[in-house]
């Protein structure tokens, strides 16, 4: 009798952890961060835990990266495309 009590309260921390862990991936709590950093925000930034700060400035530097890639490779095709016009008029 003892054992199956044992048991039965095992099981149950283990669905619970379970569901506390879909719930957390799910993302049902409310967080408080911020997509980007400016003066308008800046007192929210502060109240930001240091992991929070962090997670977001990264996740800023990663956006600003993808979109210098992308003007970068503008950039080339365009001058490529120049470049072969002119060839074009040269030749």
């Amino acid at each position: 009798m003892k054992l199956m009590i044992i048991i039965l309260l095992v099981l149950l921390m283990l669905c619970l952890t379970l569901i506390f862990k879909i719930i957390k991936n799910k993302k049902v709590f409310k967080t408080k961060e911020i997509d980007t950093f400016n003066k308008v925000n800046f007192n929210k930034w502060m109240k930001l835990t240091k992991k929070q700060r962090y997670k977001a400035s990264e996740k800023e530097s990663i956006s600003y990266l993808n979109k210098r890639k992308i003007l970068l490779d503008e950039i080339r095709n365009e001058y490529k495309r120049i470049s072969q016009s002119e060839s074009k008029k040269t030749s």
